[in-house]
């Protein structure tokens, strides 16, 4: 004879309803922590420190600073390179920062997502 009333799985309707409000819970604190990270700042800096770049937690250029000795007008390349160099190292911390907060919230749900 067939159970009857049952849920798929053998849950009951209240531990549904727990992993529903533990869900939501997790959602909220993730959108928080996300507005968080937007207001950091992430400073990186090249060249021994001819060029500083910061970086938003929304991952947008802010603001650079060159030294005046970085600007060789014989070697552009060089200060090309320290620019690119510093705001990949700025956007890697911003990159990091998000991943450590987002996997600190979600470290515990194993395989569900």
């Amino acid at each position: 004879m067939a159970k009857r009333g049952g849920f798929p799985g053998g849950m009951m309707p209240g531990n549904m309803n727990n992993l529903m409000k533990q869900a939501q819970r997790m959602q909220q604190k993730m959108a928080e922590q996300q507005k968080e990270l937007e207001t950091k700042e992430y400073t990186a800096a090249a060249g021994g420190g001819a060029v500083e770049v910061r970086v938003s937690g929304k991952k947008e250029l802010t603001a650079i600073t060159i030294k005046p000795e970085a600007c060789d007008p014989d070697d552009v390349e060089m200060l090309q390179d320290m620019i690119l160099a510093a705001v990949n190292e700025a956007m890697k911390q911003a990159d990091e920062a998000s991943e450590e907060a987002m996997g600190s919230l979600t470290g515990g749900l194993g395989g569900l997502f």
